[in-house]
């Protein structure tokens, strides 16, 4: 009798323990203090709730004192988990939503489809099926409210199937903090990078945001944009970029140009518009908006340049030529340098749903992108695309753990393709959301085993299933980065000079840019398969030239090519390296066009410069032969320039053959450079 009381006792004291208890002053009449308190912050919680997300992190504040005094009641603990669920701290809703079923099982049918979201985020996927299945029981097709919960429910059920086969064949990667030199306890995000990662842009929420004004709208601090540079591998401590770049606008990067001297800047006016900079020497110029083609009255939040800066992809809610409620365009710049039209990037891109977080690698064909359309594991899915033979292929999912539940946008890749960079929330992270870096491992090498080894592993081994890997792997990219520095050769002071990039097969100029005022760097990438020229020019000074062939099957690679100008002195001598022959001939091949153009521009811009053009060859052949050679394609260009109307008594062509090497001619390497055309000034 003792044993049936005692297990009376427990089952009644466990159904008052789940028993829902409303905020009622005769619930609590032994502690009326207590409950007035309580009630008191329960009611500011409530007034902070119903002005919407931005403030349920304050509201959380309130609720949790009046949960400490009455934790048994159902619409309160509904209200704390949903101010979880719509936070960074989106997975401690959980507890709270399942209390509330035990509470009341009867409880709105809405608690089923706020679990489903908290499961799926948790990854929690056949929970979460079962907890949308439940609410979609509950709701009134024939509404629109209705069918709109159920198209949504529907995609998160494909979502949670989409994440079930991501899980089970992760991207071989590491994804580390990029630390407390760039996160902080604020919010970090968007980050953009220069190709050869030296330099880090990035968005956040801070304190010292200039104007230090916090948004009403969403109770946080405006945006400021913020720079951090490496240095021996370490990213410097992150510092805000102030006036003009950071206004008492919400001012937030968007896209940096490969070499970091130009950048996209979203800032909140007009509904929000796109800006650019530039780094002129030290200084960063003041945003100037961008032209009608690009910005409208509506909302274009994102976008980047292509590697060579004739076009930018962004991204707009306008309308007028959208396929869903964001997408992605393109536009490019006309004859006068102006940005023309956009165009949508199609079908194949953009869906019904957000495109967002555009960026092109540096070899100008794949591009990375945040959608909330395609085949996504939850909320914003990062996807690869690339441009091939006039189209842009099937968006693929770059996997998990790069994806997770959560939202995944504003990825950017460094030009080697071994490191990415976005931004994630992680309850371990220092801050609201933090930046990350993803390193690409690639896919597993196989293990090697000798015969005998290959032999016992067969036998022992069991008979199992096929395991399809994943298709996504980041490879290195097939293009090289060519940096250096642009100075006085005598008085090694920097130089802001042009750089022009031929595409020695078209003889066709392909990028034009400047190198930096203030420290003379430049910085371009080279995509793989072409054989290029690189022509640096400054007024008063001889030309520099170069010429790189990068064979299609190159992988990446990162050339450091520093570049002293000689000034126009007498006896000042520069290499032609874009001037080709015939092999064996002086027949002066078409490739050579620019580079003979840009020596007949010298000419006429310096009309009494007078001037030697000298052959050389290398040691192979008979002394003879080389002579003769050497003198023959020293004069072919003499008569090029006379041709073009240059005056022969400023000329003099001499060879040299196989004297004067620059390098042995115990290797191919050595014997192509000492295979060369040189001029020399005489007089000026």
């Amino acid at each position: 009798m003792k044993k049936i009381i005692f297990i009376l006792i427990v089952v009644l004291s466990s159904n008052a323990y789940a028993q829902n208890v409303e905020f009622l002053k005769e619930n609590f009449a032994s502690n009326k203090d207590g409950f007035r308190d309580a009630k008191g912050r329960l009611d500011t919680g409530d007034k902070l709730y119903e002005q919407g997300p931005m403030f349920y992190k304050l509201a959380l504040y309130h609720y949790f004192a009046a949960n400490q005094f009455n934790p048994n009641n159902a619409l309160l603990n509904y209200k704390i988990g949903k101010c979880y669920l719509y936070s960074s701290n989106k997975l401690r809703s959980i507890p709270f939503l399942e209390k509330v079923l035990k509470l009341n099982p009867e409880f709105d049918p809405q608690i089923h489809y706020m679990l489903g979201k908290a499961y799926h985020l948790d990854m929690q996927w056949n929970k979460s099926i079962t907890e949308f299945e439940i609410f979609q029981r509950s709701l009134t097709l024939a509404t629109d409210e209705g069918k709109a919960f159920a198209a949504d429910v529907n995609k998160h059920i494909a979502e949670c199937n989409t994440g079930k086969e991501l899980v089970k064949n992760p991207v071989r990667v590491f994804i580390d903090n990029a630390g407390s030199e760039v996160n902080s306890p604020s919010p970090d995000y968007g980050t953009v990078i220069s190709a050869d990662e030296s330099v880090m842009l990035f968005t956040s929420r801070r304190a010292n945001t200039t104007g230090g004004k916090i948004d009403p709208g969403i109770n946080e601090y405006f945006e400021d944009i913020y720079i951090s540079t490496k240095n021996d591998g370490k990213w410097t401590p992150a510092l805000n970029m102030g006036a003009p770049i950071n206004t008492d606008d919400h001012d937030a990067n968007s896209g940096l140009s490969a070499d970091g001297q130009k950048f996209l800047i979203y800032i909140g006016k007009n509904n929000g518009d796109l800006y650019e900079s530039e780094l002129k020497g030290a200084v960063w110029s003041k945003p100037e908006r961008m032209n009608k083609n690009i910005n409208t009255e509506f909302h274009e939040s994102s976008a980047c340049y292509s590697p060579d800066g004739k076009s930018v992809y962004f991204v707009s809610d306008k309308p007028e030529g959208g396929l869903g409620e964001r997408d992605i365009y393109i536009s490019t710049k006309d004859e006068k340098g102006k940005w023309g039209k956009a165009v949508n990037l199609g079908p194949t891109i953009n869906t019904k749903y957000n495109e967002e977080g555009v960026f092109i690698h540096p070899n100008g064909k794949t591009l990375y992108f945040s959608s909330q359309g395609h085949k996504t594991m939850g909320g914003y899915d990062i996807f690869k695309t690339v441009f091939e033979n006039g189209v842009w292929s099937a968006p693929e999912n770059l996997g998990y753990p790069v994806n997770t539940t959560d939202d995944d946008v504003f990825f950017v890749i460094s030009a080697s393709g071994k490191h990415g960079y976005y931004s994630s929330f992680n309850e371990k992270g220092l801050g609201e959301k933090d930046i990350y870096i993803i390193t690409f491992l690639g896919p597993e090498k196989p293990m090697i085993l000798n015969n005998e080894d290959n032999l016992l592993a067969s036998l022992a081994a069991p008979v199992k299933e096929t395991v399809i890997a994943p298709t996504i792997v980041i490879k290195e990219a097939q293009l090289t980065i060519l940096k250096g520095v642009v100075t006085d050769a005598l008085t090694q002071k920097p130089l802001e000079a042009t750089i022009e990039i031929i595409d020695n097969q078209k003889n066709e100029v392909i990028a034009s840019f400047t190198s930096n005022s203030a420290s003379g760097n430049y910085l371009v990438s080279l995509p793989a398969g072409k054989n290029y020229g690189i022509a640096v020019k400054k007024e008063n000074y001889l030309f520099h030239s170069e010429n790189f062939d990068i064979p299609m099957t190159a992988a990446f690679q990162e050339v450091v090519k520093d570049v002293a100008l000689e000034n126009v002195a007498v006896g000042s001598k520069i290499i032609l390296k874009n001037i080709f022959f015939d092999y064996g001939k002086s027949t002066i091949r078409p490739e050579s066009t620019n580079e003979l153009e840009r020596l007949t521009k010298l000419l006429n811009d310096v009309p009494s410069l007078k001037i030697e053009i000298s052959g050389y060859t290398d040691s192979k052949g008979s002394a003879e032969f080389n002579q003769k050679l050497s003198e023959s394609r020293a004069k072919a260009i003499l008569d090029y320039l006379v041709k073009v109307s240059i005056a022969a008594d400023r000329l003099t062509s001499i060879g040299y053959g196989k004297e004067q090497p620059i390098a042995s001619n115990d290797t191919d390497e050595g014997r192509q450079m000492n295979r060369r055309t040189e001029f020399k000034v005489l007089s000026k």
